[in-house]
């Protein structure tokens, strides 16, 4: 059997996997120190940039994962007739919420929207871009949401602190409605909320 070297043994893995892994995982697989990791993973990436690969390496959730390189997207999506699961904008609203103020509870969300969640949420679980982090210690203790390894994965994200700085709301104040400038302006500020039987049924 042909041998293989460390790098091409960690492609492998990666390509395999699907998924990020940390160098920790990867140092366990491989039985190898992890600074050797975190050189063959630099080889890594400049093999695959050198030779035009249509798979580069990127970092993503605290991990490294293999994915198909921007330029070859277009091709790769016709692989696929399936329709991708698409967010309503309600939903959306909602995941931005709960990405940029988590954790927080439903009745965090409704008052920050207007309007309820339990729809968005549902598809937002559904879809795994969320998840239930524990219960606030309050009366009714409600259940806390924050978003999931998932949610950074799809937004290419390695780490929470990524997600882009808001805005000032004076820059945004001529392209949004007033409904968005309201939404936009409770997300920024919001430090006070009220009972989920005040918000108004989506």
């Amino acid at each position: 059997m042909e041998s293989l070297s460390q790098t091409a043994i960690l492609e492998a893995i990666l390509f395999a996997s699907g998924t990020p892994l940390s160098i920790q995982k990867l140092a366990e697989i491989i039985e190898t120190p992890e600074w050797i990791v975190q050189e063959l993973l630099t080889a890594l990436e400049s093999s695959l940039r050198e030779r035009g690969s249509g798979i580069s390496l990127r970092r993503s959730a605290g991990g490294y994962q293999l994915v198909t390189h921007p330029a070859a997207f277009s091709a790769v999506q016709k692989l696929s007739d399936v329709v991708r699961p698409t967010l309503s904008t309600a939903a959306m609203e909602t995941l931005s919420i709960i990405a940029y103020k988590q954790p927080i509870t439903k009745q965090e969300v409704e008052y920050i929207r207007g309007v309820r969640a339990e729809r968005s949420i549902a598809r937002l679980l559904e879809l795994e871009l969320i998840c239930e982090t524990g219960r606030k210690q309050v009366v009714g203790r409600p259940i806390l949401y924050g978003t999931t390894e998932l949610f950074l994965r799809a937004f290419g994200l390695e780490r929470l602190e990524d997600l882009p700085a808001l805005p000032a709301a004076d820059e945004l104040k001529d392209t949004l409605d007033n409904d968005q400038l309201r939404l936009f302006e409770e997300l920024q500020t919001t430090s006070a909320f009220i009972d989920e039987s005040d918000a108004i049924e989506e």
